[in-house]
């Protein structure tokens, strides 16, 4: 993936996202800090829902959370400084009141880390509650 590359979805249903590491991702050695990929995860998930046509901002508007409440990484490979990364991200698994991303993060054809992390929807009271109709709609069509 070069740098003009925006985001798509492949055969699979994963949305890529292009990931460039900052300084600031890294430890003293350079080294992407294990710490930092749950941020990746983040920045895939938020641009997958984005491609799926319902952002976060929008669920926390109607007044809806996605809170984690589980998350799993393996690592496979390090990242460094200025490496141009590849976070895949798809929803592997939803029902009525939560749901699980799966992510892939890659540079090049070299895989770095995988993971997922789980979710439950909650209101603005923080109580577990069923997925709103409209993402209900999105995830029937994404898994």
């Amino acid at each position: 993936m070069d740098n003009n590359t925006r985001f798509y979805e492949d055969e699979e249903g994963f949305v890529h996202v292009p990931v460039r590491v900052r300084y600031a991702d890294t430890d003293k050695m350079g080294i992407v800090y294990y710490g930092t990929y749950p941020v990746y995860f983040e920045i895939g998930r938020s641009e997958y829902m984005r491609q799926k046509g319902f952002t976060y901002r929008t669920l926390e508007e109607m007044g809806f959370h996605l809170v984690v409440v589980r998350m799993e990484l393996k690592y496979y490979n390090s990242a460094e400084y200025d490496d141009n990364l590849t976070v895949r991200t798809k929803i592997s698994e939803w029902k009525s009141r939560g749901l699980t991303f799966q992510y892939k993060i890659y540079r090049d054809k070299d895989i770095i880390v995988e993971g997922k992390t789980m979710h439950i929807c909650t209101n603005s009271n923080k109580k577990p509650v069923i997925i709103p109709k409209q993402l209900q709609e999105i995830l029937r069509n994404a898994v």
